[in-house]
């Protein structure tokens, strides 16, 4: 249950930091309020060591694998977020970088 938690607090975490970056390419009102975008940062932060303390919980006190499925659960949100807001396509590039997070990812959770 650690793990499932810590996971989605994490893609809660990951949005809420596409909101607060690329949202103002998005939204007029991002652009135009900066320092309520900044403000957004301490929940943000809040919810990022959350995750991590339940992610450490599952893997027994392991730093390495929260950060590593971190980073893969950060580049899917930004690729479908990019995709949905942006309608910008996955190269190969990208493709490529994506399925290696994906890769990462398994590993830290299927490699025991």
């Amino acid at each position: 249950m650690n793990l499932i938690i810590g996971t989605l607090l994490g893609m809660i975490a990951q949005f809420l930091t596409f909101l607060q970056l690329q949202g103002r390419w998005k939204f007029e009102w991002v652009r135009e309020n900066p320092g309520w975008m900044m403000l957004l940062g301490v929940p943000i932060s809040y919810l990022f060591m959350e995750s991590v303390k339940y992610m450490v919980g599952y893997f027994d006190g392991q730093l390495w694998p929260s950060r590593l499925i971190g980073f893969a659960v950060g580049t899917i949100v930004f690729t479908f977020m990019s995709i949905l807001w942006f309608d910008e396509p996955i190269n190969t590039k990208t493709g490529i970088c994506l399925s290696l997070s994906i890769l990462i990812l398994l590993v830290q959770l299927f490699w025991k």
